[in-house]
């Protein structure tokens, strides 16, 4: 939980403390959605680098040299004028910054799947989602208060960036794994990674699951612009800053270890499945409630629980799917894939508002995520048909 922090602490102050500065700057909507989307892009292609984790250097050693560097991109936004001019550095320190704390993430990712027995997968993974979304909290709204409070924006950053780097002293706690797949040369290395990461994905666990990933199922996507929309309920800045920040963190972070105690308990897939359309159910009803600030924070709030859930059950269907090995490599595979309908629905979502507002956003992400659902059903039954059961993808590391 507390070495995932710092990844949560990057998305966080993008989605909420930037989002809100630049829209209360009069930055138009999509712009600002444009923004958030670009922080997503590093996440979305992670996979292709993620090989480098399992294969060289450890993972606590790529722990250490990813949180110095996102940290640093956190402090270098404090520098940036909020403006409209602003935006095309901006988007650079976000991108790279992002593009170090993946690293970050796929060094953890590896420690808690060579630590994790099968029976706790889901716990585990809700611990680690409550910390990703408890940290995403921490950047929001601590950094939108702070930023809003304090007499110069550097000094918010320069505080949620030392918050980052006190996380290093969790790897103190946790051994580092012996790799399984690591050899003498680098080449033999890289071929034992990709036989590992194929016979996942020829499995059919692996290979129902790859699908699931890519689907717009419990995105969260909404959550995103809630600071950019939130003028529409009339809500306030420290509304903002509570609801989608510290408060959204602690709900989420509770919703992640509720969906992954009930993970353990059912099948994986089919509760990520299910946390989707709870989170269907939950947009089209704040559609359709009254536009004050009351039903902003009781909506959001909700909203932020199964989020929890859905980020819970993401992590131990892939878990369980993964096992060992190249872990860095295999889950972060399925983690690009699920990061694809973050980005698309961010930006589905400020399409949808700038045309139809507030409630066509919901409505539209709702019916996407239900159709999502609907074609997940479908491939399911037909690769159980079709498909010939195999024994559950453990990598190298199980064998």
């Amino acid at each position: 939980m507390f070495l995932i922090l710092p990844f949560g602490v990057m998305g966080g102050y993008v989605i909420v403390a930037l989002a809100y500065l630049y829209a209360q700057a009069g930055i138009p909507v999509a712009q600002v959605a444009a923004l958030v989307a670009v922080s997503v892009v590093p996440h979305t292609w992670k996979f292709f680098w993620a090989p480098l984790v399992d294969a060289t250097f450890s993972r606590k050693k790529w722990y250490l040299m990813a949180n110095v560097v996102s940290a640093i991109g956190i402090l270098a936004t404090g520098f940036v004028p909020v403006k409209a001019a602003s935006l095309p550095s901006l988007s650079a320190v976000i991108l790279v910054s992002n593009f170090a704390v993946t690293f970050l993430g796929m060094a953890t990712d590896s420690l808690m799947a060579y630590a994790t027995p099968a029976e706790l997968k889901g716990r585990a993974s809700g611990w680690f989602q409550a910390g990703n979304l408890g940290g995403m909290g921490i950047g929001g709204g601590l950094g939108l208060w702070l930023a809003q409070h304090l007499p110069a924006q550097w000094m918010a950053c320069a505080i949620l960036a030392g918050a980052c780097l006190l996380c290093c002293f969790g790897l103190a706690f946790l051994p580092e794994p012996e790799s399984t797949i690591r050899e003498a040369t680098l080449r033999r290395t890289f071929v034992n990674l990709f036989q590992d990461v194929w016979s996942v994905a020829r499995s059919r666990r692996g290979f129902v699951a790859l699908f699931l990933c890519f689907l717009p199922i419990g995105s969260g996507a909404a959550s995103n612009l809630w600071s950019a929309v939130a003028g529409d309920w009339h809500a306030t800045a420290d509304t903002v800053a509570l609801v989608t920040g510290v408060l959204g963190g602690v709900l989420s972070g509770l919703g992640c270890l509720l969906g992954g105690w009930i993970c353990d308990r059912m099948d994986r897939k089919a509760g990520y499945v299910f946390y989707g359309v709870l989170q269907a159910v939950c947009a089209v009803g704040m559609a359709f409630a009254p536009r004050t600030q009351a039903m902003f924070i009781l909506w959001t709030c909700l909203y932020a629980v199964i989020t929890g859930l859905t980020y819970a059950g993401f992590t131990a269907f892939v878990l369980e799917a993964i096992g060992t090995g190249a872990a860095a490599t295999k889950y972060n595979l399925f983690a690009s894939l699920s990061n694809a309908p973050i980005y698309y629905m961010t930006l589905v979502d400020g399409w949808a508002y700038a045309r139809r507002g507030g409630a066509g956003m919901l409505n539209t992400e709702a019916a996407i995520c239900l159709l999502g659902m609907m074609l997940f059903v479908a491939l399911a039954a037909a690769v159980n048909r079709l498909k010939p059961a195999t024994a559950p993808a453990g990598g190298l590391g199980s064998r």
